[in-house]
């Protein structure tokens, strides 16, 4: 039989035996329904204090967690050096700044960075700004399109086939050596000042590169490779497919990319002469109303479209070659 003998002292309750008839040590100095409460107050409140416990622990874990991540992000930038290539042209913006802050480059020569800042927000909240960059970067990138793919077609034909070579390659040299720039006379008369002009100057541009560089990647593709294919059965496509064309993909790439860089340069004399759009266009009619601001703002969002231009084609040059360990990291 369990009993439970418990006595008050003074308001002490003393609790003597639990149900089992087992002696109990602890007792108590307080009243049954005070210890009860806070006995009560003490369990409800467990799990909330374990609960703000762990909340604490997942805050400083969060914290710790972006702490660590923040590190290793600085880490990753000094290690891998992708700060580095931008640490030149920051410090010469820095120099820059201060040679125009201290009066040492006069402001009609050349305006400081911080006026040409100025003059990039004015136009960006005008809109100006964006409508002329779609519109030369329509324009590049059409030249680019039809340049390329004729380039690139006549590089593969040429390389593949002697005869092709034979009829084309000669008149290829020659046009080549002419400068594509000096036939801005001719082309107007040709196409006017609209945009057939643009259009035909800057694929001209572009079109060497490309070929000679494709047809430079196809004439070096390794004949044992060629052979073998050969020997093993492949067909003229399948041959071209997996041996020719991949072999050649590095020099196509580098074709690519400083056609790039004549496509943007084209661009920017064919939209100085006749445009009446594009950023060309804005430098020009800045020219005329001596807003050196606006003039070197034209001239550094060339600087950045041409930058991005190669960021991209370095980027499908990586995953297009990621087999080549030459471009593997």
């Amino acid at each position: 039989m369990t009993t439970i003998d418990m006595f008050s002292d003074g308001g002490r309750i003393r609790r003597l035996a639990d149900e089992d008839n087992n002696p109990v040590a602890r007792t108590g100095t307080t009243s049954p329904p005070r210890a009860a409460a806070e006995k009560g107050a003490r369990v409800g409140d467990r799990p909330r204090i374990l609960s703000e416990a762990g909340e604490t622990k997942n805050t400083r874990a969060a914290g710790s967690n972006t702490g660590a991540a923040r590190e290793r992000l600085i880490r990753g930038f000094a290690n891998d050096g992708r700060l580095l290539p931008y640490l030149l042209p920051v410090t010469l913006i820095l120099l820059w700044q201060a040679g125009s802050s201290a009066g040492i480059i006069a402001d009609r020569i050349m305006p400081a960075p911080a006026a040409v800042v100025a003059a990039f927000w004015e136009r960006l909240l005008s809109g100006e700004l964006a409508e002329n960059i779609a519109v030369s970067g329509a324009r590049a990138f059409a030249g680019l399109l039809v340049g390329g793919s004729i380039g690139f077609l006549l590089g593969i034909a040429n390389g593949v086939s002697k005869l092709s070579e034979q009829l084309t390659d000669t008149t290829l040299q020659m046009l080549r050596t002419i400068p594509h720039l000096a036939m801005i006379p001719l082309v107007i008369l040709w196409f006017g000042i609209g945009e057939e002009a643009k259009l035909f100057l800057t694929s001209l541009g572009v079109l060497f590169p490309v070929y000679l560089n494709t047809y430079h990647g196809v004439r070096n593709v390794d004949r044992d490779l060629v052979e073998m294919g050969r020997v093993y059965g492949m067909s003229s496509w399948s041959l071209f497919r997996k041996v020719i064309f991949p072999g050649a993909l590095p020099s196509i790439f580098v074709g690519l990319r400083y056609a790039l860089g004549i496509m943007w340069l084209t661009l920017i004399v064919s939209e100085s002469i006749a445009a009446n759009s594009g950023i060309g266009y804005m430098a020009n009619t800045a020219r005329e109303f001596m807003m050196t601001d606006v003039v070197v703002l034209s001239l550094v969002i060339y600087a950045i479209l041409g930058k991005l231009a190669d960021v991209v084609a370095r980027t499908l040059e990586r995953r297009a070659l990621a087999w080549n360990i030459a471009y593997q990291k």
